[in-house]
């Protein structure tokens, strides 16, 4: 339930921390098969077109790029959740719809299996937009929540990174119980996938519900969502109120709070800036989830067991990195923190580009892994720490980042198969024709693949460096309409002794300022 929270000494227990954490496995759980297993489910065991697959994925990503921006208003606009939590009831909602949803996904189609595929696509797409809007409430209400229960920058960066952990393991999870389920039966005779494998991809999709649905039953018990804003730091009574803001200069909390509304949030240039970096973050992390496999079998001609090894390795040392995530932002900041995960991208990539490097993949997979964990964790503490004491936008500017996500990502994917050597399914291949006894048909496509995980990767990188170079002489939070004769007439500054150095601190909003609207 919600409480109302006191000031003075509060802090977030641990417990309650991790109860956090866990708010999002079963969205995590869906989402690892939907980007794993959507595509080869439908072609293999459905017996989609690849373009009708293709289609069913791409309404998915629409639906899901429509509905975030939507909820994340709506849930602004909630008051209190009849008492449960603006955002806690919200995240109920897409609950409810992703259990009762995702399961006929992963289902071939109830009483009508041998009908056309244009009548089973039909049948399917309901679900999957009921699925996109139930992921869409649960994922932007989650992440409004970090503002809300935190606000110092420290403990944004470690709620993420407790969040990303369990991405992480629930990302095994799948990977485990699918091969389990998959490699159970002594199939001699059946190495492929096919329709006969409709069952194990249900039971899969039944499991990762019931697993899902514990760990929300937890976080719901666990987490009590603040009526009212708080901070979540503990500060003395007979002290200032007095942070660190990443530059580790001293705050004090004694200005007017400055309101936004959705209207406002689209008139900051860093709204965009930040904006731009989370779709790159996403991009880069995505697309290397998806093509890696191909990568493997195709380009490097390796065991498709070496499909469940190279994903588990990347994901394992991004969750081992996601513990540093806190001691390492503390000690470099937000900026280079981002910067230093890019580069490990970078050199990923410039691994891969090498011809023939084999099981050196290893390596590459775990500077992916390393360098994915530390941009998606600084980039989410980078959209809290540009929400600030705005908690009544939060969830409409998380929605606008997981739209250009969703839209990005799908265009990608999109042009990706559409440049591919063999698109062509009368002809073919562009170049030779296949020959049905290798995995490729020709030079171009067994070479398409690391081009792919190369150049989009690497690409998206560069261009999220340049992003960031935009943001290197300006705090990321500061409003540009604020002047600084606003500033001072609505602040009290007071030189605060810090440490061993006496300054003049920033001023940051307090609970019982004034609201002033953006348009002041």
């Amino acid at each position: 339930m919600s409480d109302p929270q006191p000031r003075g000494h509060r802090t977030l227990p641990r417990s309650r921390r991790f109860t956090y954490g866990v708010g999002h496995v079963l969205n995590d759980l869906c989402a690892s098969m939907w980007f794993s297993y959507l595509l080869v489910y439908f072609h293999k065991v459905v017996n989609f077109s690849n373009v009708l697959a293709g289609q069913l994925l791409m309404v998915g990503q629409v639906s899901d790029a429509l509905c975030t921006p939507f909820v994340g208003y709506e849930s602004d606009r909630t008051r209190s959740g009849c008492g449960y939590g603006r955002r806690k009831i919200w995240h109920l909602i897409g609950t409810v719809c992703v259990a009762c949803s995702f399961p006929f996904i992963f289902n071939l189609c109830i009483t009508c299996s041998t009908s056309p595929d244009w009548a089973q696509f039909i049948y399917y797409v309901p679900f999957v937009v009921i699925f996109q809007f139930g992921w869409a409430s649960t994922q932007i209400s989650h992440l409004a929540l970090i503002p809300d229960l935190a606000s110092s920058p420290s403990l944004r960066v470690e709620l993420n990174a407790i969040r990303y952990a369990f991405t992480v393991l629930a990302n095994v999870a799948v990977y485990a119980i699918a091969w389990l389920l998959l490699g159970l039966e002594d199939r001699s005779n059946h190495h492929d996938l096919s329709p006969e494998d409709a069952d194990e991809f249900r039971n899969l999709a039944f499991i990762a519900i019931g697993i899902g649905l514990f760990f929300s039953f937890i976080f719901h018990m666990g987490t009590n969502e603040p009526l009212r804003p708080h901070r979540a730091e503990s500060v003395t009574e007979d002290q200032p109120n007095v942070q660190e803001d990443e530059e580790n200069e001293p705050i004090i909390k004694k200005a007017r709070r400055r309101k936004m509304s959705w209207k406002c949030w689209l008139k900051e240039v860093q709204f965009y800036q930040v904006a731009l970096l989370y779709m790159c973050t996403r991009l880069m992390v995505n697309m290397t989830q998806v093509y890696m496999p191909l990568y493997l079998t195709d380009t490097l001609n390796l065991d498709k067991a070496y499909i469940a090894t190279i994903p588990l390795v990347t994901y394992l040392s991004g969750f081992l990195s996601s513990f540093a995530m806190k001691g390492v932002n503390k000690a470099v900041g937000r900026k280079m923190t981002f910067f230093l995960g890019v580069m490990c991208v970078l050199f990923a990539c410039d691994w891969m580009w090498m011809p023939n490097i084999g099981l050196q993949v290893y390596g590459a997979a775990v500077l992916l892994g390393v360098g994915g964990s530390t941009v998606l964790v600084t980039s989410l503490s980078m959209t809290a720490d540009l929400i600030g004491e705005n908690l009544e936008s939060g969830a409409f500017v998380y929605g606008a980042m997981s739209f250009t996500d969703k839209l990005s990502n799908g265009l990608a994917v999109t042009l990706v198969q559409t440049l591919h050597p063999c698109s062509d399914e009368k002809v073919m291949c562009k170049q030779a024709p296949c020959d049905s006894t290798t995995s490729v048909c020709c030079d171009a496509c067994q070479s398409y693949y690391q081009q792919v995980m190369v150049y989009v990767p690497g690409g998206v990188g560069l261009l999220a460096l340049l992003v960031l170079a935009t943001l290197i002489w300006k705090p990321i939070g500061i409003k540009t309409e604020v002047t600084e004769r606003q500033m001072e007439s609505s602040a009290e500054h007071v030189p605060v002794e810090y440490g061993a150095i006496k300054s003049t601190p920033h001023v940051e909003p307090s609970d019982d300022s004034t609201d002033v609207t953006c348009d002041a």
